[in-house]
């Protein structure tokens, strides 16, 4: 099992960040389930583009949070690599 940062790309061209420990079904779930965020329901479809692995949890919240904190700018870069 893996410890996954993601970035989804919404249907209004908003970026969201986050973790979980299996990416196909949380994408899954932000595209199709109530359990996806409260953010994504509403700007649904949601396209993954972008996705690293981590070893353990507490380095792969680590890099969610650094994320969150650069701006849209640093994260189009980022997701262009």
């Amino acid at each position: 099992m893996g410890h996954y940062v993601y970035i989804l790309k919404c249907n209004d061209g908003t970026l969201y960040t986050g973790y979980t420990n299996n990416i196909v079904k949380r994408v899954f779930s932000h595209n199709n389930l109530k359990s996806g965020a409260k953010y994504t329901k509403a700007r649904r479809p949601v396209e993954l583009v972008y996705s690293k692995k981590f070893r353990t949890k507490s380095q792969a919240m680590k890099r969610e949070n650094e994320i969150k904190k650069i701006d849209r700018s640093e994260k189009i870069k980022l997701i262009s690599k």
